[in-house]
């Protein structure tokens, strides 16, 4: 049934939750202990993204500046939550014209992505990192914004933070929330730290009702199902514009098989597969999901002997060119929109897929492969209306994309129903919206 003609779902557990302050005690001094490494890997992972030894203490609570006005505090952790929170985002400064939203992230990508999206709202947005949750870290960054209410987008669960919040009576809701079966066994090993953490959330909105009662077995008091406010995303205006210019580049009579948000360890079969099978009018876009591996897969494709092109070098698309290297970031609805079927990447080896609806928005066929466990939902009621098709390995997809290319009809009604069931499932950031708004009215946090 749409969203749109579903009414919400509550869960509820019993309010005395007796847990120890034990459990949360050992999870303080591991983050202590883990705190040399926590460092190494900063350094680590600086040798390909510089921006990771930038802005280091604010990751420790240290803060200068402050928005205007009261102050909303919206947590996307990277690339995907901050692009996904942009409804959610706008609904807020529209509904509440005197509060600022503070933007927190853990990646320098996030942070990039936020300034992309939103940077000419500032000073109204501005975006810092969230400390690491080491108590007085977390209590300094409610000290110095002094947010009316924290929202975390998706399911990031942070113990201290969660009960540093309680104790200032600042209310933090979750939304947009999924819990996978996989990871709620995850949470479900923590224990009491995990319902304790669960518990003391003053709302949760989550994205279906499996998701919801998952939480619920946790622990979680107050969970609505409010649905996916990725629907909510409209295609921007200028992605399209730049899809239609991606298509011209290629070549209007040449078919284009997207490789979206592919991870380590798919490319290569891809890549093999994708030249064995496909004819040499068929040009492959391939866009890997994170950044700081565009080189390596460049790697990959020259390895496989087939003519490559970036998007970065924006010139014209050869003939003879095989594979068109997506290395840009923020592109997606574009690459979607050029292409004429897309195989979803992160679903071939066990990493829980990634989410199919930006392709549907725009009409493109789907092809994901067996380990959708990140978006079990949204790929079932997608292959259940005809707007994508399940592959067992990344030669079916490829074999599976031939056929779909081979058959305008189907690619068309396809791409027509990716559309009707994006259409079908809007109206997530309203009933959010309609959640936290109470949590607003009411909230009077404590100065610590």
């Amino acid at each position: 049934m749409p969203w749109h003609l579903q009414r919400p779902v509550y869960f509820d557990v019993p309010e005395s939750i007796a847990i120890p302050l034990i459990h949360r005690s050992l999870y303080t001094a591991v983050w202590y202990v883990a705190a040399p490494f926590v460092a190494l890997r900063l350094l680590w992972r600086a040798r390909k993204q510089p921006e990771y030894l930038q802005h280091v203490g604010e990751r420790l609570g240290r803060y200068t500046g402050l928005p205007p006005g009261p102050v909303i505090w919206l947590h996307a952790v990277s690339v995907g939550e901050t692009r996904a929170c942009a409804p959610l985002l706008h609904a807020l400064l529209d509904a509440h014209p005197d509060h600022s939203v503070l933007l927190t992230h853990m990646t320098p990508t996030g942070r990039a992505t936020a300034a992309e999206l939103f940077g000419s709202l500032a000073p109204r947005v501005q975006s810092v990192y969230l400390p690491y949750d080491f108590p007085w870290a977390v209590a300094a960054f409610l000290r110095h914004f002094h947010p009316r209410l924290g929202i975390l987008m998706e399911t990031e669960l942070w113990p201290n933070l969660v009960e540093a919040c309680r104790q200032t009576g600042t209310p933090l809701a979750m939304v947009n929330a999924r819990l996978s079966a996989r990871s709620a066994k995850g949470y479900a090993r923590a224990g009491a730290l995990a319902r304790k953490a669960f518990a003391h959330l003053s709302a949760i909105g989550a994205q279906t009702e499996a998701d919801g009662q998952r939480m619920s077995n946790l622990g979680a008091r107050y969970v609505m199902v409010t649905g996916n406010i990725k629907f909510d995303i409209a295609p921007p205006a200028p992605m399209l514009a730049l899809g239609a210019v991606f298509r011209n580049r290629f070549g209007p009579q040449r078919q284009v098989l997207l490789a979206a948000s592919t991870r380590e360890g798919e490319e290569g079969p891809l890549l093999e597969a994708f030249a064995r099978l496909c004819p040499p009018e068929v040009l492959l876009v391939l866009v890997p999901r994170h950044p700081q591996r565009f080189d390596e897969v460049a790697k990959l494709v020259k390895r496989a002997s087939l003519k490559m092109q970036k998007r970065s070098k924006d010139v014209p698309v050869m003939a003879d060119t095989r594979v068109w290297l997506g290395d840009s970031m923020g592109e997606m609805y574009a690459y979607c929109a050029a292409a004429d079927v897309a195989i979803i990447g992160g679903s071939w080896e066990k990493l829980g897929g990634q989410n199919p609806i930006e392709a549907s928005t725009v009409g493109c066929p789907v092809i994901v492969g067996p380990h959708t466990f990140n978006f079990k939902v949204v790929c079932e009621q997608a292959i259940e209306v005809g707007a994508a098709v399940r592959a067992d390995d990344i030669e079916d997809a490829v074999e599976e994309a031939i056929e779909i290319l081979a058959n305008p009809p189907r690619r068309a009604a396809m791409g027509q129903a990716g559309r009707e069931f994006a259409q079908s499932h809007r109206g997530a950031t309203e009933r959010t919206m309609d959640m936290l708004t109470p949590l607003l009215r009411g909230s009077r946090p404590q100065r610590r």
